[in-house]
């Protein structure tokens, strides 16, 4: 394989630091453009460019990319529901608990791992530990995954999901209830400024937007679909515990939520968070643009087991 060589104009919107830009717009981690930076493979207007430096609209754009290394990462023989399949693309539905990619503290038993025994090829772009990855999951979410077996693929879904054009709608159950049955959050969100590990809403951060549709009310929750117009780390997570109806049983932004109801459904409340075994969010639908033939693609996943029996309790309970 060559290297690539990418040439890119700052577009209006996209004014910021050099690395962000060339992340977003390559579908590459933060990481390996950074280290394209320090290698001097990366330069704007003809000069080389420091990951630190920022464009502004119109600067010119120079990237080489070295031909990619094998991925020297372990193949697992561990189960993987693959709802489709063709030359350019994998479409997963990952189950609750499983890691993406290989990450610190997790470098086995991910998806990847096991994307590499069942598939032969996969995109390089991501770099050796996320191999053909265009989009993640959090470990306790369920559902969806669209993943690039060819370079092409992967820069076309990565620019269709930079663009917005890829629609993702998730299932989520949250505590208390919506004010309306129809509602978009618009809050920027970045790092948390006393937790690196948490997320929060943050004036300074990157824009973030969700719609939320309620599906069904209950007795002390709702269950939405939840369409992401963007997608930042725990960015449903965290839009949700910011206007005060946090996911039922997430672990980190919404803990011991149902301790704080009282009155007569208090009881349902702890019973409700007695079902739920991990955080209620699970990708249910996902459509995009093929990237070879251009046919709309779109697919949908049931609730896991796990979930759909606290949906059938819910009900029941309604009855």
């Amino acid at each position: 394989m060559e290297a690539q060589t990418h040439n890119l104009i700052v577009r209006e919107t996209e004014v910021g630091r050099v690395d962000r830009i060339l992340a977003d717009r390559l579908g590459m981690s933060r990481t390996r453009v950074q280290k394209l930076l320090l290698e001097g493979l990366v330069s704007v207007n003809g000069e080389p460019a420091r990951k630190s430096l920022v464009v502004a609209i119109g600067d010119e754009l120079e990237v080489v990319v070295p031909p990619v290394q094998p991925v020297n990462m372990i193949a697992e023989e561990i189960p993987l529901n693959i709802v489709h399949e063709d030359d350019a693309l994998v479409v997963v539905d990952k189950p609750a608990g499983m890691v993406v990619h290989p990450a610190p503290g997790h470098r086995s038993g991910t998806m990847v791992n096991a994307l590499l025994y069942h598939i032969s090829d996969l995109s390089g772009v991501g770099g050796r530990l996320r191999p053909g990855i265009v989009h993640r999951l959090d470990r306790d979410t369920s559902g969806l995954l669209v993943v690039a077996k060819t370079d092409q693929a992967h820069h076309f879904l990565s620019d269709a999901l930079r663009e917005r054009r890829i629609k993702r709608i998730y299932r989520a159950v949250i505590w208390g209830h919506l004010s309306t049955n129809m509602m978009t959050i618009n809050a920027s969100l970045g790092r948390d400024s006393k937790d690196r590990k948490r997320m929060a809403v943050r004036e300074d951060g990157r824009v973030a937007i969700s719609h939320l549709r309620v599906r069904e009310q209950w007795a002390r929750a709702d269950f939405l679909d939840v369409r992401l117009q963007t997608g930042r780390t725990h960015q449903i997570r965290v839009h949700l515990a910011h206007i005060g109806h946090p996911i039922v049983a997430d672990p980190v932004y919404g803990a011991g939520w149902e301790r704080g109801m009282g009155g007569a459904q208090r009881a349902w409340a702890r019973e409700l968070a007695r079902r739920v075994p991990r955080q209620f969010l699970h990708a249910a639908e996902l459509s995009f643009e093929h990237p070879v033939t251009g046919i709309e693609m779109h697919f949908e996943a049931d609730l896991p087991d796990d979930l759909s029996s606290v949906v059938a309790w819910a009900r029941s309970e309604l009855s």
